[in-house]
């Protein structure tokens, strides 16, 4: 059975208790009102009690039986209100009209054995529901026992020790009940405490099951003692109510406990809470005199009050500690971050020890994120990281300052700047199918260069940039100037031609608010737009006449050849969807995919519109070229059909700002 499921045989459990619970009710106004001399009233005054109690030991009996979860709790827990119900049949059956009552009796030792036997059946309860205890809910649910065990001992046993008399054996009968009851009382209340204050309603039941058993021993065993207790007072109730609430708790469905320690506030409000309840029990005990085991478990509470106030204390400096590392820390690589850099580079100026201060970073990882996605980019910084951790330790110190930044803070006495710096570059390059990572970086000297933390850090940021810049050109840039050289050896015309389209096309861009890497694509695809078309023959290329539909077929091949051979470099993987949509249209008729308006890559339509009009200004095999005026106005009329119309208002106005050479000034 899964926790929370339904329980096998609930239907007929719930209709035994409501019958039980209405016989209980009916033996209970007979108690306090009385019927006429009869057979019912002879069968509800001496053997109505005793029915509730057989059946509530049957119901736990059945309860382990029939469903498996809880079984081996729920049977030892039968065992003890069975065990009970037998030992008042029997008290029933042939001690009722004894005079005196024996103390001890057959009956005494059934009703005393139930307490070790629900002992058990509690602490096999709480393992069973308890996922886990945490050694601060052990301290919470011993002090929380203890308190309240004092608290028991102080009023229900201290009652009963001060009335009970007899023979030694009679009086440690008596003095067994209320002793069981404490212990009882004190363990649901410690597995109250272990559950993390959250015991759900079948502790709640159990509660008051053991704390009905309790209350009806001390006013049984008070009014024995005293001889003020009568055969058949409604009291009597009290213990086959006990029994039923427990049956009732059998049969509620369990439930899982994930309990956490108390936090903020409770953490101090609970343990003092039992702290002034045995510090009451201790002042009240100068006053009238208690028994010495209140005493000493009211001492035992407070010095457990101590101990919890004392983890509490330790957990919060571990706590404190944890908070102050995480937020010196890096999450994701591990490494020291911006944070702790600046706290240490401040320690070393104020130490005076020379240090060599050197910011990396990295080359290629934002093509590589945006091809591998954010995960694989995460998961390369932190390889990276603890490459570069253990590349310099433990002469020096490793950081991430955020992004695709590090930094290695590196004492100058007994270590190699250089060297270290170049193990800082190895730690920090990687290479694999398509991509290569590696580090640029700047060095500062301090306090030689630097006499403060700011300052160093910004030295070190601009010599980390102005050997970015001068590092050897991109990836992505030295296979654009292949592949144009590569076109340009095919068709002579077609270099001009694309270098104008790239030119015209970051102008515009820039004008429709693109910047960085965007713009960057847009003019790289607008300079390799026309590489598909090395694999069109010349002849078609410069033939002066219309194209057969075979040779526009092939023609219009070369987006998709485009998109091919820029996709074998990954660095221009993202241009080469550029390229892939530049012949699309507006409106849908374009080609290879038909893509229509806002489908199409804000890029693409930059492209398509820059390359339309530096097509029509130039000559052609086929045609000669239209005038500036004239391919404006061609632009304007295709606006929304063949072209983006906001792409197409930008360029025009692009060309009224140019001057009347007609220069492009990127």
């Amino acid at each position: 059975m899964k926790t929370g499921g339904s329980l096998r045989g609930w239907t007929g459990a719930r209709w035994a208790l409501v019958a039980l619970a209405v016989l209980l009710g009916a033996c209970a106004v007979h108690a306090v009102a009385g019927f006429e001399a009869g057979p019912l009233s002879w069968l509800l005054e001496k053997w109505g009690y005793n029915v509730v109690l057989v059946g509530s030991g049957a119901l736990c009996l059945a309860r382990g039986a029939l469903v498996p979860a809880e079984r081996a709790a729920w049977l030892t827990a039968s065992v003890g209100v069975v065990g009970w119900a037998v030992g008042n049949v029997y008290y029933t059956a042939v001690l009722w009209d004894m005079d005196p009552i024996p103390i001890p009796s057959p009956s005494d030792v059934l009703w005393l054995v139930y307490y070790p036997i629900v002992y058990v059946a509690v602490a096999l309860l709480l393992r069973a529901r308890v996922a886990r205890f945490h050694a601060a809910l052990w301290v919470d649910g011993a002090l929380a026992a203890l308190a309240v065990g004092a608290l028991s001992a102080a009023v229900v046993f201290q009652s009963v020790l001060e009335t009970t008399g007899g023979a030694p054996l009679e009086v440690a009968t008596n003095l067994a009940y209320p002793l069981g009851d404490l212990i009882l009382l004190g363990m649901v209340t410690g597995g109250v405490a272990l559950t993390g204050w959250k015991p759900g309603l079948t502790w709640g039941a159990l509660a008051g099951s053991f704390f009905l058993f309790g209350v009806s021993d001390g006013i049984y065993l008070w009014g024995n003692a005293t001889g003020t207790w009568q055969a058949g007072s409604v009291f009597e109730a009290g213990w086959p109510a006990a029994t039923l609430l427990l049956a009732w708790a059998a049969w509620m469905r369990p439930e899982a406990v994930r309990p956490r320690p108390l936090e903020d506030r409770r953490m101090l409000i609970v343990p003092t809470g039992f702290a002034l309840l045995g510090l009451t029990l201790l002042i009240s005990d100068h006053f009238h005199r208690v028994n010495l085991l209140a005493v000493g478990l009211a001492w035992a509470s407070l010095l457990a009050v101590i101990g919890r106030f004392g983890m509490t204390f330790f957990a919060n400096l571990s706590t404190l500690h944890h908070t102050r590392e995480e937020s010196l820390t890096d999450a994701l690589t591990g490494l020291g971050n911006r944070r702790r850099l600046v706290r240490d580079l401040e320690t070393a100026l104020h130490d005076g020890a020379g240090s060599a201060l050197t910011l990396f970073d990295l080359n290629g990882f934002k093509g590589y994120n945006d091809i591998y996605g954010h995960p694989a980019g995460d998961a390369l910084l932190a390889r990276l990281g603890a490459r570069l951790g253990a590349a310099v330790g433990p002469d020096a110190c490793a950081y991430r300052m955020g992004g695709d930044e590090f930094c290695v803070l590196a004492p100058l006495r007994g270590s190699d700047t250089l060297e270290l710096l170049e193990r800082g570059v190895r730690a920090l390059s990687e290479e694999g199918d398509g991509f290569e990572i590696s580090a640029a970086h700047g060095c500062v000297l301090v306090p030689e260069e630097a006499d403060d933390a700011g300052t160093a850090l910004g030295i070190a940021d601009r010599r980390m940039y102005a050997d970015k810049a001068g590092a050897r050109r991109s990836a992505d840039e030295q296979s654009r100037d292949v592949l144009l050289k590569a076109l340009e050896e095919h068709h002579p015309d077609l270099g001009d031609h694309v270098h104008d389209v790239g030119q015209l096309a970051e102008v515009v861009g820039r004008k429709l608010g693109l910047a960085g890497q965007s713009l960057h694509q847009v003019r790289q695809a607008a300079e390799l737009h026309d590489i598909g078309k090395v694999a069109v023959p010349r002849a078609i290329l410069d033939k002066p006449g219309p194209l057969s539909s075979e040779e526009w077929a092939f023609v219009a091949r070369h987006t998709l050849i485009g998109e091919r051979i820029l996709g074998a470099a990954l660095a221009l993987r993202p241009v080469a969807r550029i390229v892939r949509a530049s012949h699309e249209h507006f409106d849908g008729n374009g080609y290879p995919d038909g893509l229509r308006g806002q489908e199409i890559p804000f890029g693409a339509r930059i492209v398509a519109v820059c390359d339309a009009y530096d097509a029509m200004t130039s000559d052609r095999p086929y045609r000669s070229r239209m005038s500036h005026q004239a391919a404006l106005a061609e632009l304007r009329r295709c606006a929304g059909g063949q072209f983006d119309p906001a792409v197409v208002d930008a360029f025009c106005r692009v060309r009224a700002d140019e001057p009347a050479s007609g220069a492009v000034t990127p």
